[in-house]
């Protein structure tokens, strides 16, 4: 019986801040920006802002009307990714195959462990407490048969908590959500499922696959199809073609602060990153679109010598591009970034040479990283890499 934990770390960006500050613990954080900045976002916000109605995506205008008394900051990207490193490494010492897809969540294949490690349950709960001891944060589990379940599983026992779905009770958990709940349809299915009256997934379960394919076409029917049953199901999203993949945000307004900018892209990365996994392609070339206010679009790619492997390496490239192609001080509207000339991961990659440079790149990340571990004022980072100090989520 195969078995996945999916696990998430709780308000991740707040939850560092008030690990490193602990005067803010117990307070309303909100990283994204400060009240006076122009047009800033809530990247995260502690579960003591979210009481008061503050989250994600919110503009920091009107988070502040929301939460005047929050704690407002920018933000530390590169101590949230130094962090999610710790975090990681605690992963690995519980599962033979961790799967990273953000900064702040990962999947765990623990199939076969359980001689070793004990049951499933077992497994979640000492390693809820590893990630507590060793990094002093907290994680929230879902636990089931397939990444699937086990990725919204997490989500319903946020902050702090565990969700183990037993084998043979995932169709019996998926069909008692909402629909808001399907991992993998966004807003302009949603908006399909009020159309159709749909507010359960019991609701969608009850039709036949022919009629899921007649109304959300072939593929996406069959991902409705087996995601309602609990069924192994991979997060779709639509794509022109099956040569290139791309993601893009939407800003409800104007967006002129670096830092806002730069974490959305982190965040574009993330989203190409898991689907190029699941997926099983691979590529070489990257591109990047910005949008300013009056409209006007501008983009470039870039195509380099081996595959992307990394979400760090992609967000490295991207800015890269991003800071060559942004004409400073205008605002921006929308942010997007691609994949092209996607090929299968067996496809023939450039050969020994750079493979051994990857490998000094890698050694080099971890010396750069220690370096900043022991005098964090240094703040060390790859000649390439673009990302402000006061990055944020």
């Amino acid at each position: 019986m195969s078995y996945f934990i999916h696990a998430d770390l709780d308000a991740f960006y707040a939850s560092v801040e008030q690990l490193d500050h602990p005067e803010y613990c117990g307070q309303p954080v909100i990283v994204g920006g400060l009240p006076g900045d122009r047009r800033s976002v809530v990247s995260t916000a502690s579960y003591e802002a979210r009481k008061f109605g503050v989250h994600s995506a919110m503009p920091v205008a009107q988070a502040y009307k929301l939460c005047p008394q929050g704690i407002y900051l920018r933000g530390n990207m590169n101590r949230y990714r130094e962090k999610s490193a710790e975090v990681m490494a605690v992963f690995a010492d519980f599962a033979p195959d961790v799967r990273q897809i953000s900064v702040d969540e990962a999947f765990l294949d623990i199939t076969g462990t359980e001689k070793l490690l004990g049951p499933p349950a077992h497994v979640g709960a000492r390693l809820k407490e590893a990630v507590r001891e060793k990094t002093g944060l907290t994680v929230s589990l879902g636990l089931a048969s397939n990444r699937y379940v086990a990725k919204i599983a997490s989500g319903m026992s946020k902050p702090d908590g565990m969700s183990v779905i037993a084998p043979g009770e995932e169709d019996r958990f998926m069909r008692a959500l909402p629909v808001g709940k399907i991992w993998g349809a966004g807003n302009k299915t949603q908006e399909q499922f009020r159309q159709y009256g749909f507010k359960t997934c019991e609701d969608i379960h009850r039709l036949s696959l022919e009629n899921l394919r007649s109304i959300f076409g072939s593929a996406f029917g069959l991902f409705l199809y087996r995601a309602v049953r609990g069924e192994a199901a991979e997060a779709f999203e639509d794509e022109r073609g099956t040569h290139s993949m791309s993601a893009e945000r939407t800003f409800p307004y104007d967006l002129y602060d670096a830092f806002t900018i730069e974490t959305t892209l982190f965040e574009i990365c993330e989203t190409l990153m898991f689907r190029l996994l699941n997926q099983s392609w691979q590529s070489r070339t990257v591109s990047i679109k910005i949008r300013y206010e009056d409209f006007s679009t501008e983009s470039a790619r870039e195509t380099f010598p081996r595959p992307v492997g990394t979400i760090d390496e992609l967000f490295d490239h991207l800015s890269v591009l991003f800071h060559r192609k942004y004409k400073s001080g205008r605002g921006v509207r929308l942010i997007g970034a691609g994949l092209l000339n996607l090929e299968t991961e067996n496809a023939p990659r450039q050969g020994e040479l750079f493979d051994t440079v990857n490998e000094k790149e890698r050694n080099l990340e971890k010396y750069i990283l220690e370096i900043n571990k022991k005098f964090p004022n240094a703040a060390l980072r790859r000649g390439r890499s673009m990302m402000a100090d006061d990055g944020e989520e």
